[in-house]
């Protein structure tokens, strides 16, 4: 899976916005996580349209979360952004079609989606932000550890 800087600055943005105690503004966001501001602003109006921040205009204003933390998930902001979690060519996932012998490629490329859209959906910008809390660091206390980072 490749993650864009689209993707990347948009989760960066959040979690930004999910830490902060008030509203924050575009341009200290850009500031804060060295994003091209014109680049973040379009981000962000994406993020607006899909309801997972609220912005404000004006000496008072500045973006906040529309929900908590805990009900924003990586796969909402990834959505929002992207439109979809996987493609095939540029194409959504599930309408792969191969000939006979490639077949079997389809439900390759399902079963990857279908496993980057189970980490996604319940890893929520809460346990970004609080990692030792996160399902992903708690399945990696028991049998079921993570694999070890290729270097």
């Amino acid at each position: 899976m490749q993650v864009s800087a689209r993707t990347d600055y948009a989760l960066r943005a959040m979690l930004a916005v999910a830490d902060a105690p008030g509203r924050v503004t575009a341009a200290a966001l850009a500031r804060a996580q060295q994003m091209p501001p014109a680049f973040l602003q379009s981000i962000l109006v994406d993020l607006r349209r899909a309801e997972l921040l609220h912005g404000r205009r004006g000496g008072e204003g500045g973006y906040t979360l529309t929900r908590p933390a805990a009900e924003i998930t990586v796969g909402d902001v990834v959505r929002a952004v992207n439109g979809a979690l996987t493609t095939v060519r540029g194409l959504p996932t599930h309408s792969a079609a191969y000939p006979e012998r490639a077949a079997g490629l389809r439900d390759v490329w399902l079963a990857v989606h279908d496993r980057i859209a189970d980490i996604v959906d319940r890893t929520t910008l809460a346990d970004l932000l609080n990692p030792a809390q996160s399902p992903e660091a708690r399945a990696s206390t028991g049998t079921g550890r993570r694999p070890p980072t290729p270097k």
